[in-house]
């Protein structure tokens, strides 16, 4: 089976303008969002000093205690390695996402052979190769996306956490907004694992339109859609790109894996996430930039470019423009949808958790991010003006085009949890819930 001939026409037309630098493009996964504005910072200098300051997160807290072993975790096999850390580390086994295109630093070890497997929370992301190391991309509140390799140890060998950089070499680029942030791909891969074109460059979150998601990447879990790149191989043919089945499971075996899954709904969860998580950090080292400028404190009246920035994230937040779900909806694996909801903080049987899977994610259009200690650890400025622009927007007197999509009921009941669940939401509650 091939893919459509409109598909075909459109994505070889591209391939064909890139025909002189097949091969020499890296692709690295972990995901990117909308298209960097000319604003770049020095992550050198002050006030970032990205590589010199200790980052704070929950998973670098811990590096003490998985180096020095106090971490309890089974060294009997890789799989059973990285199913302890898993469950140390509170990520869920049933996360897991798997992408055969030549990514990340272990590309030489990632092919449709032998594919990649991506886990991850709201605020941790962990990679594992087959007969390779583990990766993690942790998200601080100072730094944005902080990237860790080690070795999977053999007996009773000591973990030597490195923080990688060499990662920032594609984490800090058009495709992460310019800030040390997280970067999916979808690409046309070709047999080896190799990339013959990319679809979207420079953006990704949940806006993108599903035909062109998912390339170099296994899919389960679709309840019979295929009309997106996942589970296929890419052919190039005079300058012409075509696209082959390639079924999960087939060219490996699940057992290397924890779970037999790389399910649909922990794709689009995923990308939302980043798409988000790159926004909010941009906006995070901007507004560290004005304060340092401004001699501590943030101008009220802020640039322009900044102020389109902010009524874009405060878009993203609110899913207006997110791409429909195929028109049958999406089952999601239970399992997943269990571990995902784990955390759900709700409001009269409410939550920004709660899944809808018919013709969008989510029952209640706003990110869960806003419950992250990422979103908590925000400039303080920052976070306010976040707070007052998602109060106005879901207020009845002035919605925006950042939530006019959202029905009346629906905007009362996410103002509503906002209220009751996020720190100095206004006139809303500081308690825990």
């Amino acid at each position: 089976m091939k893919g459509t001939l409109h598909r075909e026409r459109r994505v070889g037309a591209a391939v064909q303008g890139l025909m002189p630098l097949l091969g020499l493009l890296p692709i690295i996964a972990l995901t990117g969002t909308a298209r960097a504005a000319e604003w770049e910072p020095d992550l050198d200098s002050e006030p970032h000093r990205y590589f010199q300051r200790t980052a704070v997160d929950r998973f670098s807290r811990r590096i003490p205690e998985l180096a020095s072993g106090r971490l309890p975790l089974d060294r009997s096999s890789e799989r059973a390695f990285l199913k302890s850390l898993l469950r140390a580390l509170d990520i869920p086994e049933s996360s897991q996402l798997l992408v055969f295109s030549n990514t990340s630093l272990q590309l030489s070890l990632i092919n449709p052979d032998n594919p990649r497997a991506l886990y991850f929370s709201d605020d941790l992301y962990l990679g594992y190769v087959p007969g390779g190391k583990i990766e993690v991309a942790t998200i601080d509140a100072e730094l944005g996306a902080v990237f860790y390799i080690f070795d999977i140890p053999r007996s009773d060998s000591r973990v030597v956490v490195e923080r990688a950089r060499r990662c920032m070499n594609c984490h800090a680029n058009e495709d992460t907004l310019k800030v040390p942030g997280l970067s999916v791909k979808s690409v046309a891969p070709g047999p080896g694992g190799g990339s013959l074109d990319t679809f979207h460059p420079g953006q990704s979150g949940h806006t993108q339109p599903l035909a062109e998601r998912f390339g170099g990447w296994y899919v389960t879990g679709t309840g019979g859609f295929d009309g997106h790149w996942g589970n296929r191989m890419g052919r190039l043919y005079q300058g012409e790109l075509s696209a082959t089945p390639l079924e999960p499971g087939t060219r490996f075996s699940f057992e290397r894996y924890p779970v037999a899954t790389s399910d649909l709904l922990a794709h689009l969860l995923h990308e939302h996430q980043v798409g988000g998580v790159n926004r909010l950090i941009r906006a995070q080292y901007r507004f560290r930039e004005l304060r340092h400028r401004n001699g501590g404190s943030v101008p009220q009246a802020l640039p322009p470019d900044l102020e389109t920035e902010l009524a874009d994230l405060l878009s993203y937040l609110l899913f207006a423009q997110e791409a429909p779900l195929p028109a049958s909806g999406i089952p999601g694996n239970p399992a997943f949808r269990e571990g995902f909801a784990r955390n759900r903080k709700a409001v009269d049987g409410h939550s920004l958790k709660d899944l809808d899977l018919r013709t969008r994610l989510l029952r209640f259009r706003c990110s869960y991010l806003v419950h992250t200690p990422f979103f908590e650890g925000l400039d303080a400025d920052l976070r306010r003006r976040i707070l007052r622009d998602l109060d106005h927007a879901l207020s009845p007197e002035q919605r925006n085009a950042a939530s006019r999509h959202l029905s009346d009921s629906e905007a009362a009941v996410i103002r509503t949890i906002l209220r009751a669940t996020v720190p100095g939401f206004p006139n809303g509650s500081v308690g825990p819930v």
